[in-house]
């Protein structure tokens, strides 16, 4: 009895070391991963006091945008309608654009979502859009992912939008897109953005799919 009760027990140790050994490992890989997504991104170009970086990864169409923006902020005197269309844009493109991405917790448009919002955002990106992104750090990726060729801006429109969790309310921008892709793959090709002013810095906080 006591050689069967011993050798129940050292089961269970050697079950739980194997449980924890493998949980090791994939919490590991994943922040092995995100590591090396912030390694292998080279930033070009940064605007200053605003935490919006142009990389060498980025896509043609997100530095034409990104150059237009810089312009703007740079400038002395800001177009604030430009600067929501701006933050708009450059958010859908670098969601949706996913070719450039390393792995599914590489998330696009980051820089773009509001502080207090991020956390929940890149939950739902790598649990949906991203779900099935293939590992690409070793260059070896044979999956075809999206990338945005052309993004328009159909409506802009000034509103108020109210942060429940603090019930504080900011001047906002409801912003209509349309985009293509360089090939379809049958990602979403609309949607309306909000993004609120914040001591003058613009953010998104909210997308929702047309």
């Amino acid at each position: 009895m006591k050689k069967k009760s011993l050798l129940i027990g050292l089961s269970l140790v050697i079950l739980v070391s194997l449980l924890g050994v493998l949980s090791y490992f994939v919490f590991f890989h994943k922040e092995a991963s995100k590591d090396n997504n912030k390694k292998d991104e080279t930033t070009v170009v940064d605007i200053s006091g605003y935490g919006i970086t142009l990389n060498d990864t980025d896509t043609e169409v997100y530095k034409t945008e990104f150059n237009n923006l810089k312009a703007n902020l740079e400038s002395g005197n800001i177009d604030y309608n430009e600067y929501a269309k701006s933050i708009a844009k450059l958010y859908i493109i670098d969601l949706y654009t996913i070719e450039n991405k390393k792995n599914k917790y590489d998330v696009g448009g980051l820089e773009f979502i509001y502080e207090s919002a991020k956390e929940n955002y890149i939950t739902n990106v790598t649990d949906t859009l991203y779900k099935y992104v293939e590992d690409n750090t070793n260059q070896k990726r044979n999956q075809q992912l999206p990338v945005v060729e052309r993004i328009n801006v159909e409506n802009i429109e000034e509103t108020n939008y109210t942060i429940k969790a603090t019930n504080t309310s900011y001047k906002a921008y409801k912003i209509k897109l349309s985009w293509e892709y360089l090939t379809d793959l049958g990602y979403d090709k609309s949607a309306e953005v909000i993004v609120i002013n914040d001591n003058n810095k613009l953010y998104v906080v909210e997308e929702n799919i047309k």
